[in-house]
């Protein structure tokens, strides 16, 4: 069985110590999907959900999320990010809105935690905005699905 990385030879929670790794492209992308009724996705469509306009709001909040991740999850490292994407789809045959989250830097550590954080996030404004139309939302499926740099190397989804 592996050692996780973050305890020590007491048991203790530790931030990892990345001072000797090299540093590399690193770049991590990540999904996720809030399942809406058609009210919603009618009204986000037409720009007339009551608090403004829900993506280029979800997608700061994705993007100023990513930015606090260490802030929110307790270890991560502060990362220097050089590329947060925040974009939806539409999916109306299924009344689901996707969520996709890239990350890009060069540094010593992933940045997988920034990317799910952004989709996480942007789906949580998403939820928020349009929750007077439909408190029936459903957020699901947040999942990396790449990424690439360090020592793991190249990781897709193949499930």
């Amino acid at each position: 069985m592996n050692q996780l990385s973050h305890i020590n030879d007491k048991g203790e929670a530790t931030m990892v110590d990345v001072t000797a790794k090299d540093e590399t492209l690193r770049y991590a992308r990540a999904t996720g999907r809030i399942h809406v009724g058609a009210a919603v996705l009618q009204a986000v469509e037409e720009g007339s959900v009551a608090k403004g306009d829900v993506f280029g709001t979800a997608r700061i909040a994705g993007i100023m999320a990513a930015k606090k991740t260490p802030d929110l999850i307790p270890l991560c490292h502060g990362l220097l990010l050089t590329k947060i994407a925040v974009d939806f789809t539409v999916c109306p045959e299924t009344s689901d809105i996707l969520c996709t989250g890239e990350v890009r830097l060069t540094g010593k550590t992933g940045a997988e935690m920034e990317a799910l954080t952004a989709v996480s996030v942007a789906l949580l404004t998403i939820y928020d905005m349009c929750k007077a139309i439909d408190k029936e939302m459903v957020i699901s499926d947040i999942r990396l699905e790449e990424k690439d740099g360090g020592k793991t190397g190249h990781f897709q989804r193949t499930r």
